[in-house]
């Protein structure tokens, strides 16, 4: 195993640990430690990143509340789980189910919400005129308290008002749309690209500088047919793989 030294940034707002975590959670999903079964010792990894084993302690301790390492008395610090979550894109996407029993605990946030006007793109896609109101709202989502994407969303106000504090209440797309009377939508459509995180996905998907996201904008209809939602959500591309149905 390549034991050679590994740069961090140490003066851009991101904490080292933090860093560290990221390269280390990057390179079990990669598979580089498959033929101990666990991350090189503390020793070690604090000479790959020019760090004290402090801040290497720091990096395993978080990775261990994920669920992702394991520190055994004697042993080291064994690989519990390496797979990325596999997130499904099908006629029915829902976050919670997507992730099932992937992760032991899911939940959803609202960061930020607002009433305001459609562009014409974003028009063209609700089917809705010009100009009309949408509610734009911001949402966090965790699986066993990581942050797994940082999505917003569209919504044509006139049939969705009181949706920001539905989805507040619930911390689900799908049963504040219930609440709202829509029983049932479905996805007509999804485009993934990946791109260099930046700004607030850096913060709140809690990624360092140069991390890859993947980046899904998607457009749900009622069963009519008639545009409920128009999304893009951006995941954390270490994380999280799609897996697209027929």
């Amino acid at each position: 195993m390549d034991v050679g030294r590994i740069n961090v940034q140490r003066q851009n707002g991101v904490a080292l640990w933090r860093q560290i975590a990221d390269r280390i959670r990057a390179s079990i999903a990669n598979g580089e430690y498959d033929s101990t079964g666990k991350v090189p010792p503390e020793i070690v990894l604090a000479a790959q990143f020019g760090v004290n084993r402090h801040t290497v302690r720091s990096a395993l301790a978080a990775l261990a509340q994920e669920g992702i390492v394991r520190p055994v008395q004697g042993r080291g610090t064994l690989i519990e789980r390496k797979e990325r979550l596999n997130f499904p894109i099908s006629q029915r996407t829902r976050f919670s189910e997507g992730i099932g029993d992937q992760a032991r605990e899911k939940e959803g946030l609202l960061l930020q919400s607002a009433e305001e006007t459609a562009s014409a793109d974003l028009a063209a896609r609700l089917r809705i005129p010009q100009g009309a109101p949408v509610i734009r709202l911001e949402a966090l989502r965790k699986a066993d308290r990581r942050p797994v994407s940082r999505s917003t969303n569209w919504f044509p106000a006139g049939r969705f008002h009181g949706i920001t504090e539905a989805y507040e209440e619930s911390g689900s797309i799908t049963l504040a749309f219930r609440a709202l009377g829509l029983s049932d939508y479905l996805r007509v459509s999804t485009e993934v690209t990946a791109v260099h995180a930046d700004g607030a996905d850096l913060t709140d998907l809690q990624l360092s500088p140069g991390a890859i996201i993947l980046v899904a904008k998607a457009l749900n209809t009622d069963t009519n047919g008639a545009p409920v939602q128009y999304a893009v959500s951006r995941f954390p591309a270490d994380m999280v793989q799609f897996t697209i149905g027929n």
